[in-house]
């Protein structure tokens, strides 16, 4: 039969399913998988750095997929809107928690039996060891007896092979290392020594600390929350359910989980750059809060700062945006108010330009709507157009457009607060009708036109939006990270080393050293520890090198090289 048709009918045994599953599990539970996965964890985590995310601000999210009718509902499907909670995203998620649990339980049981273990054996050919050396002591007066085995004191020659490896073992130990004497009584008695074990221990602590890593934020999305608040100044947050203007619970929340604290908004102050070449940018931001951490507890005045948040009632509460309030009051077409208090403005530009939206749903017999802008210092360009020249309120001024008619709040169907449907409205004032547009200075009033009541400005307030979270594995992912960097710069910069030393005696009765040093993986300081080695070795025997040990040294170091060159 040929040899093709022999091969031809050679089949690989089936794995079966058994087999099948096993093969699986030593794939997914491979280093080489792991890394994948984590690679693969960060680039999945991409798209929630380039889209809005619901869970932050879901209604940034609605205008994202009212501005793009076409592609928003299919980057929707994909949970492109909500990628760190995505059926996909929690896949990569898991799949790398199990494959760090494979590879670490193996990596750790094999370690801990290398820990106990001895040494490896000396090898027959030290000179094939990448870092190699020789030589031989001199014949000499030999030293009192140092220890059980009659070695040399620190600072003599030893008077036996026997001796010279028991105080080679003692330098060893000295640096570090774990010593294993072998042939002690013969001819040619030799040291194992072996270093480094903490290159290994990092490595694994730095798995480790990744599976606490993912522990960690795994709780922190069961059991934290989220949620997001306007406070205008003068007014008070209450930490309850109905507190909260947007609000991400975890998946095992419990409203039993809120602290009943309190959190005031005292004053906020702004200060902004004067000089010429940064005008007008801000440079800190203070609120002043009154905070009381449970109903009835003394109130306690406290300093937030961006980058510098509360901590009250197990939550850390964020500074992440600001802007103005105008206090208004609008009266209806019987006279009735139907609105007072302040609106909050949204900042267009760096100048606080600011977009306000004010509806009045009570309004009688119709209506109210109100959209422009909030100027803090209003001023007039060549076109008549009104602008805000400074962020600072040193001219204050509301321009405005009304309207009346259904403001659809009756229907039940959610609105943004901050967009104004005018389709089912009638215009009442605006810059393109007789009427003109509406504005305002503090304490001015301007009643609208058909009757259909006024509004005034009555002042003016800061407010601040917070951000307010709850991670109760927050520590733990701090102390896990911390263990993750040590236990990587473990692993990096600690070199795993084996010395061997053997000792003998030649034809003239002179004791003869060689030595050999091997890594475990990459090591450049491999050869300054060999250097180093001899040295303290020749320190402790008084032993100065000569011109032979030299030759010999080098001849080793030669001969090793050409070795590797072979292998």
């Amino acid at each position: 039969m040929a040899p093709k048709d022999r091969e031809s009918e050679v089949a690989l045994p089936a794995l079966g399913f058994v087999g099948t599953l096993r093969w699986i599990w030593t794939q997914l539970t491979s280093m080489r998988t792991a890394l994948f996965l984590l690679l693969l964890l960060a680039v999945a985590a991409v798209p929630g750095s380039l889209f809005p995310q619901r869970p932050a601000n879901p209604a940034v999210v609605t205008q994202y997929i009212q501005d793009n009718p076409e592609t928003g509902p299919v980057l929707d499907w994909f949970q492109l809107f909500d990628v760190y909670s995505s059926v996909w995203f929690s896949a990569i998620y898991l799949l790398l928690f199990i494959s760090l649990i494979g590879c670490v339980i193996p990596r750790a049981i094999a370690h801990a039996k290398a820990w106990r273990s001895k040494p490896p054996r000396t090898p027959s050919r030290l000179s094939r060891m990448p870092v190699h050396g020789a030589f031989t002591l001199p014949a000499g007066r030999a030293s009192v007896g140092f220890g059980s085995a009659g070695a040399g004191r620190e600072g003599g020659r030893p008077d036996s092979a026997r001796a010279a490896v028991v105080d080679a073992a003692a330098v060893l130990k000295k640096r570090g290392y774990r010593v294993d004497i072998r042939d002690e009584d013969g001819a040619r008695p030799s040291v194992g020594a072996e270093k480094g074990f903490a290159k290994e221990l990092g490595n694994l602590v730095f798995h480790l600390s990744l599976i606490g890593v993912l522990v960690s934020v795994a709780v922190g999305g069961l059991f934290g929350y989220r949620g997001q608040k306007i406070l205008v100044e003068g007014d008070t947050f209450v930490n309850t359910l109905v507190g909260y203007d947007s609000f991400t619970p975890g998946t095992n929340f419990s409203e039993d989980n809120l602290d009943p604290y309190s959190v005031r908004l005292d004053a906020f102050d702004v200060q902004f750059d004067r000089q010429v070449t940064h005008y007008g940018q801000p440079i800190d931001f203070t609120a002043t809060m009154t905070t009381r951490s449970a109903p009835g507890a003394e109130p306690e005045e406290q300093i937030l700062k961006v980058n510098e948040p509360l901590t009250i009632g197990g939550t850390s509460v964020y500074l992440v945006g600001n802007g103005y309030a105008p206090v208004v009051t609008v009266r209806d077409g019987d006279g009735n108010i139907a609105h007072q208090g302040p609106v909050v403005s949204i900042p267009q530009d760096g100048l606080f330009t600011s977009l306000i939206v004010l509806k009045a749903p009570d309004a009688r017999p119709d209506q109210l709507g109100f959209v422009g802008f909030f100027l803090p210092t209003a001023a007039i360009d060549e076109n008549g157009v009104s602008f805000s020249r400074d962020p600072d309120p040193f001219l204050p001024q509301l321009n405005l457009n009304s309207y009346y008619g259904d403001l659809g709040l009756d229907d039940g169907e959610p609105q943004n607060v901050y967009v104004l449907d005018t389709d089912n409205l009638t215009e009442l004032n605006s810059r393109n009708l007789e009427a003109g547009g509406i504005v305002l200075d503090p304490g001015e009033t301007v009643d609208l036109p058909e009757g259909k009541g006024s509004i005034t400005f009555d002042g003016l307030r800061r407010y601040v939006a917070l951000d307010i979270t709850h991670d109760p594995a927050e520590l733990g992912a701090l102390v896990f990270s911390s263990l993750a960097l040590a236990g990587l710069a473990a692993s990096l910069f600690i070199g795993r080393r084996r010395v061997w030393v053997r000792t003998g005696t030649d034809d003239g009765g002179r004791t003869t050293v060689e030595y050999g040093l091997l890594a475990r993986g990459e090591d450049h300081r491999l050869a300054g520890e060999g250097a180093a080695l001899e040295k303290l070795l020749r320190a402790r025997w008084l032993a100065e090198p000569t011109e032979d040990d030299d030759n010999e040294t080098a001849h080793a170091g030669a001969s090793a090289h050409q070795s590797g060159k072979d292998n």
